[in-house]
């Protein structure tokens, strides 16, 4: 199993602070957001290698994380050579350009966003998956508010928990439980990318193949309990920084500052 992660986007909703740090480089607690991602990757033992792909301005940045890095899974860093936000490839483009790039069609993939941040295993995303044998699987968390789900990609799921329903940000929300941007897809899967770009799909948000695939591919939701972070604003960045301060012993702050 190869290990992607998501890290093409220009997060300008946190500019100036990714003017010149990538987001998933920020540091949270003393160390960059990516490393609590790569930790938990680490743990994953079918996960043999790990892509970051990212764009060419950001690239040599992942490039020097990646070099002092000490983790169990090789890192390769991959650049997708796109320089503004108005010509990234999007998630699901650059998913295409790293099977391709990195040559393993072949695999079954964990794609996870740079950052997510969450408190579950993904050892147990993993294990959750085999039991399905051949399907594709995402990790759902339940926001437990409709307004906050009408936010993110609202999935339903049957009593086997298989996806019924994946719809981005509806206006009326028919569950609670949101898709979390970290998916695992069956090498018989992965495939079908091409598919969808190909008839003029949608390469970004994320959400949007695993909405096309569930109706074409058996697709699974692993529900799982904690904390979950999706990282895209100033005060979820904060937020985040003061929760793994609190977890590490350090004071919180009023303010994030580089």
């Amino acid at each position: 199993m190869k290990a992607i992660v998501l890290a093409a986007g220009y997060a300008t909703r946190l500019r100036p602070l990714t003017d010149q740090v990538p987001k998933p480089l920020l540091p949270l607690a003393g160390r960059p957001m990516l490393d609590y991602l790569c930790d938990k990757l680490d743990a994953v033992g079918e996960v043999d290698a790990i892509h970051v792909v990212t764009n060419a301005r950001f690239a040599p940045d992942f490039a020097g994380w990646s070099g002092g890095r000490d983790g169990r899974a090789p890192i390769r860093v991959h650049d997708d050579g796109t320089t503004t936000n108005e010509t990234r490839l999007g998630a699901t483009g650059d998913i295409r350009f790293v099977l391709d790039e990195a040559c393993i069609r072949d695999n079954d993939l964990l794609v996870v966003a740079g950052d997510n941040l969450f408190d579950y295993d993904l050892t147990d995303l993993v294990a959750f998956w085999r039991e399905k044998r051949g399907a594709s699987a995402i990790s759902v968390h339940d926001v437990s508010d409709l307004a906050l789900a009408a936010q993110y990609a609202v999935v339903e799921l049957d009593a086997d928990d298989r996806v019924i329903s994946l719809v981005e940000k509806p206006p009326l929300p028919k569950s609670t439980l949101a898709a979390t941007a970290t998916y695992v897809f069956a090498a018989a899967h992965t495939g079908l990318i091409d598919e969808y770009l190909d008839a003029g799909n949608p390469p970004d948000p994320i959400g949007l193949f695993p909405s096309w695939l569930y109706r074409r591919a058996p697709v699974y939701g692993y529900r799982f309990a904690g904390e979950w972070l999706d990282i895209g604003d100033r005060e979820q960045l904060l937020e985040a920084d003061n929760r793994l301060r609190a977890r590490a012993g350090l004071e919180a702050r009023a303010a994030y500052v580089l």
